[in-house]
């Protein structure tokens, strides 16, 4: 694995006790680092700097120093260099860490700036909180119960603005509650460039909307939601569906290209209801694709596969791999230099799963071909690799070149008559490139998730676990090792992907192996030089970097992203 390179650190003092900080740092995340909290709406740690909501004034002082000598003047009282406090305060999202830096965040003076603007900014909000999807994540609504008064002075009626606009095909904007922090406007222009939103109008009638004849409708419109501190940007698939205070959260990673991007996945009693970017700032910041919150839909499609199938009729799991044996041949197969069977695996598999997949070739003497997936990458956090973890299958060693899109040289195996059964993990192969000829002069085994044309014709049929549903790893385009958890359980009846393989394996003449994700890593740390003395449990949240020099010059298809950019072709 690769150490992070260390930055210079300068040591500032918080409230009275210092805090050493890379220079340069932002004074509020300086303070996050001590446990201290300076509130704040406009200000966010990805964006740029505006100040507008004035909620995190400070007072800030620097060390004193005699302007004729340029010595440190000494305070007789304390013995230690006097601190020059500024006559007023200052806001702290424009103050960077810098050395003898001061600052006081918990003075009467600062206590009442923060209650001033809270009164200010609770002028024209509505009492929307009982009906809010914001409620229980809105810091509003967390510093009102800090600074606030508790009661209003203010008798005139409040403002009307735009209720239930559709800004676009996914979020849906509540005017009256816009504190007109500007994040979601910074954030299209700045990140997503898309520079759609904007405000019109003065003073308190200040509106968001979209720009004449926009929509925002870009693939990262969402996370405009994700960091509207109120309730103002909505996104309209989650609106009034469930209080976030019932919901668990659990780790994840966006499954739909080399990318990786860190998720929160939102559930309750088995459901899933909404998927968040969650903070990496070495992969996707705090930001993610809107086309990967979508994939939790999938859970629940109608064509799922929900149990196994031996000819087209339901059976059993256990009934299935022994058919499915029947199929491959057991020992005799193993014994057999031309077995006749080829393998089909994944770069949506995980790296548990593509090291069993080739135990499970190993053990059957067969070959095992990649289907890669390309698209259009966006430069953000999509890359042009649809495959999560085609890296993971280079590192078990399931493959050793990049996969081809079509699968010509399987088609001119069966073609030949060379090759009798397929064994396909979760790939349609008919879009890979075979022919319903093909299919039909060999015997088809389907391990999977969703019907398709393959699994229609195959002899066996396993269904498997969503990502959603099960434990594992994914390499990503960095060559960053990251995990991700289940959040909810798979359907009755459908056994985890590496119980399913575990027993294909030993069905096929090879020795017992573990069906379970810590009992792989024992073995992959012990045999995968890559993956040496690491372990599911001590792999960070962040993840960590592997040495990828050994594939360096394999011809990758991703370009540039938030956080990576490709060697230099030779």
């Amino acid at each position: 694995m690769i150490q992070p390179a260390k930055p210079d650190l300068v040591t500032v003092n918080i409230d009275g006790r210092d805090v050493a900080v890379p220079k340069g740092t932002n004074v509020i995340e300086a303070a996050h680092q001590l446990g201290i909290e300076i509130p704040h709406y406009c200000y966010h740690p990805k964006l740029s700097v505006v100040g507008n909501c004035r909620m995190c004034l400070i007072e800030m002082g620097l060390p004193a120093v005699d302007p004729v000598s340029k010595q440190p003047v000494i305070d007789p009282a304390t013995g230690k260099q006097r601190v020059n406090w500024m006559p007023r305060p200052q806001i702290g999202c424009a103050t960077n860490a810098m050395p003898g830096l001061h600052i006081r965040t918990n003075t009467p003076l600062v206590k009442e700036c923060r209650e001033g603007v809270t009164e200010l900014l609770l002028i024209n909000h509505p009492l929307d909180c009982p009906i809010c999807d914001q409620a229980g994540e809105c810091k509003l609504q967390e510093f009102s119960t800090s600074y606030g008064r508790g009661y209003s002075r203010f008798v005139e009626h409040k403002n009307v603005k735009p209720k239930r606009t559709a800004l676009g095909p996914r979020v849906t904007l509540d005017d009256e509650r816009c504190i007109l922090c500007s994040r979601c406007i910074r954030f299209c222009k700045e990140v997503a460039k898309d520079d759609v939103l904007g405000f019109i109008d003065r003073g308190s009638y200040s509106t968001l909307t979209c720009y004449p004849g926009r929509q925002l409708e870009n693939n990262y419109s969402l996370n405009t939601v994700d960091i509207c501190p109120v309730g103002a940007l909505t996104s309209t698939d989650f609106r009034f569906k469930m209080r976030v205070w019932f919901l668990k959260t659990t780790p994840g990673i966006d499954p739909q290209s080399s990318v990786g991007a860190n998720t929160e996945v939102w559930s309750r009693e088995g459901v899933i209801y909404r998927i968040t970017p969650r903070r990496n700032d070495a992969v996707n910041d705090t930001w993610m694709a809107d086309s990967g919150r979508a994939l939790y839909q999938e859970v629940r499609a109608p064509n799922r596969l929900l149990s196994a199938t031996i000819n087209g009729v339901t059976s059993t799991n256990e009934m299935a791999v022994k058919a499915a044996a029947d199929l491959l041949g057991g020992r005799a197969a193993a014994e057999n230099q031309n077995s006749g069977i080829a393998l089909v695996g994944s770069g949506r598999s995980s790296v548990e799963e593509q090291y069993l997949t080739k135990r499970l070739a190993d053990a059957l003497k067969a070959p095992v071909a990649l289907v890669s997936r390309v698209g259009p990458g966006d430069g953000i956090l999509v890359s042009a690799d649809r495959n999560p973890n085609v890296r993971g299958a280079l590192v078990t060693g399931l493959i050793s070149a990049l996969p081809a899109q079509k699968l010509d040289g399987l088609a001119a195996e069966i073609d030949a008559g060379r090759v009798r059964t397929v064994i396909s993990l979760g790939e349609d192969l008919t879009a890979a490139g075979l022919t319903a000829a093909h299919l039909a002069r060999v015997s088809v085994i389907y391990l999977g998730t969703h019907r398709n044309a393959t699994s229609d014709v195959a002899r066996v049929v396993l269904p498997t676990l969503t990502v959603f549903e099960k434990n594992g790893t994914f390499v990503n385009q960095q060559f960053r090792l990251q995990k991700f958890a289940g959040a909810v359980p798979g359907p009755q009846g459908v056994a985890d992907d590496l119980a399913t393989l575990a027993a294909l394996a030993a069905a096929a003449g090879g020795p017992a192996m573990p069906s379970e994700v810590n009992g792989v890593w024992s073995l992959l740390a012990a045999e995968v030089k890559p993956l040496a003395a690491i372990s599911y449990a001590s792999l960070p949240a962040t993840g960590l970097l592997l040495d990828g020099t050994a594939w360096a010059g394999l011809p990758f298809v991703e370009g540039e992203s938030l956080h990576f950019k490709p060697a230099a072709k030779a």
